[in-house]
């Protein structure tokens, strides 16, 4: 196996948002904003080469979106996903899978692309993965999470005949200890080497890849922990549905990252790729930073 970072540029979210009831005073230290209260984040996707695969999880935002759309995101930065594969030797059409963590507009828009009038998938030759409960919270979307759930971006991959569910192909695997009132963390397997937690805090059964890479466990953050400035305790982003559930979440993952030294996967920092875990006075904080490539 072997893996790959793939840098898809970057994009501003308002800082407030990304950062809940922690007040500007302190997030803007570990993030500054602009004028408009705007923070840059990362669209970092991840590629595993893997016996004669090429999995990519998430796709980032893409670029067929019109002037009205990008001007509320902003995106920016020279990175693009056709660049960063051609950087490791690859092509879009190499993609044997491409995995969505969960399908908000910036993490699958770019599974997409627009030809003339029409939708059709951006790799041709990848099945697409998702589970059925998220599927149905994203095609059903509540009032809520709307905006981010758009349509030219996951009815299209339906039309396909693309679209795996991972639940159709294995049962849960429900471990002891990882499961409370306030949090849940189920986990699936997927390949020999990756399994998948699932998460709900955040949105309906978002999935999180657990890779197990060159002796090390490597976990794919998505938005459980979108930067290393979220790995605090109480910060937890606006845009989660279920904020007290996150926090169980978080709980529970830290305490199997930290006694199985885990190395976490950041898709949305702006800096930093990667980080172990350990407990300080303060709560769980950062052990280490260090680049995929460095492992």
């Amino acid at each position: 196996m072997k893996l790959y970072s793939v840098n898809n540029g970057y994009f501003k979210l308002d800082g407030g948002a990304m950062f809940g009831v922690v007040p500007k005073s302190i997030w803007n230290k570990l993030n500054p904003a602009d004028e408009n209260n705007m923070c840059s984040w990362a669209l970092r996707s991840l590629l595993i080469e893997e016996d004669g695969r090429l999995i990519l999880v998430d796709t980032g935002m893409g670029d067929k979106q019109d002037a009205k759309f990008f001007g509320h995101y902003y995106l920016h930065g020279d990175d693009s996903l056709d660049k960063s594969l051609a950087k490791h030797g690859f092509h879009r059409d190499d993609i044997t899978d491409v995995f969505l963590t969960h399908l908000h507009f910036d993490h699958c828009g770019g599974a997409i692309k627009k030809e003339g009038d029409t939708f059709v998938p951006a790799f041709k030759n990848a099945v697409f993965w998702s589970n059925k409960e998220h599927w149905k919270w994203a095609t059903e979307p509540n009032d809520r999470e709307k905006a981010s759930f758009l349509k030219e971006n996951i009815l299209p991959i339906q039309e396909s005949g693309k679209l795996q569910f991972i639940e159709q192909l294995q049962k849960p695997v429900t471990k002891p200890g990882w499961h409370t009132i306030i949090g849940k963390l189920t986990e699936l397997d997927f390949t020999p080497d990756i399994s998948v937690l699932l998460t709900y805090g955040h949105t309906s059964s978002m999935m999180l890849p657990k890779i197990q890479y060159k002796g090390r466990t490597i976990v794919f953050m998505a938005d459980l922990l979108p930067s290393a400035a979220h790995i605090p305790m109480p910060y937890v982003m606006a845009y989660d549905t279920t904020p007290l559930m996150t926090l169980g979440e978080k709980r529970l993952f830290y305490e199997e990252a930290i006694a199985g030294d885990y190395i976490l996967f950041f898709e949305h920092d702006p800096v930093n790729e990667c980080c172990t875990l350990q407990q300080t006075e303060k709560g769980v904080r950062v052990k280490e930073f260090f680049k995929l490539e460095d492992i």
